[in-house]
């Protein structure tokens, strides 16, 4: 099953994340290393917010980075939700539905 894990950020987000920057890209590149995470990235421009794109069993992966990640527990990211993603088209589709 794929998880967006959807963040939305406070709006001095770019002032402040450089000194916890490398500890967040660390956890999201771990997190790839174990086939948990395969995108993550800020959204818009100006940034409004961030969206990780995980492949897990449950929404617990993504919850459990959310509650680890330094930009959260710092106060960067105001607000935070898993949202289950039913995919079904793509060679990536968790569910794959073809027409016909």
């Amino acid at each position: 099953m794929h998880y967006l894990l959807i963040y939305e950020v406070a709006p001095d987000y770019l002032a402040r994340r450089a000194q916890y920057r490398d500890v967040h890209l660390a956890l999201a590149w771990q997190a790839a290393e174990r086939g948990e995470l395969l995108l993550g990235g800020a959204v818009g421009d100006p940034i409004e917010g961030s969206i990780l794109l995980f492949s897990a069993d449950s929404a617990a992966i993504p919850e459990a980075f959310a509650r680890a990640d330094p930009y959260v527990v710092k106060g960067l990211v105001t607000r935070w939700r898993v949202a289950p993603w039913r995919t079904v088209a793509g060679h990536q589709a968790s569910n794959p539905i073809r027409a016909g």
